[in-house]
């Protein structure tokens, strides 16, 4: 007997439903409430995308690092020529970028926080 699965990603943060409207507005998606008054889903076209925890006494991760150790984020992928946009929009969200190491000319990977301090990245599609 195959069982069917699924998965979601879940972030907490101290305000779930701030959050979750923040990866709606990026993703194209819906912020809907769960059953359980603190999960707020992110819903998109093919189903839930993220869902967001409320977190009493939440603190937000430590990133970047000094030892530069790469933690889980997300990874949003983007078209080329929709790069700069995408960030534009983020930023307009409440994203703030995280320096890189190198920040001249184009870039393919920008990374940022989320306004919980979650770190994501844009990336551009081959």
């Amino acid at each position: 007997m195959t069982v069917h699965k699924t998965s979601v990603l879940v972030l907490d943060a101290a305000e779930a439903e701030r959050l979750a409207e923040f990866y709606a507005a990026l993703l194209d998606a819906t912020a809907r409430p769960g059953e359980n008054p603190d999960f707020v889903e992110v819903v998109g076209e093919q189903g839930i995308c993220l869902a967001i925890h409320r977190e009493r006494g939440y603190a937000p991760p430590s990133w970047p690092r000094p030892e530069d150790a790469q933690q889980a984020h997300l990874r949003i992928l983007v078209a080329p020529d929709d790069m700069d946009e995408a960030e534009r929009e983020a930023v307009s969200l409440g994203a703030k970028p995280v320096d890189a190491k190198d920040n001249t000319g184009p870039r393919h990977t920008r990374t940022y926080s989320d306004p919980a301090g979650h770190s994501f990245v844009l990336t551009a599609t081959s």
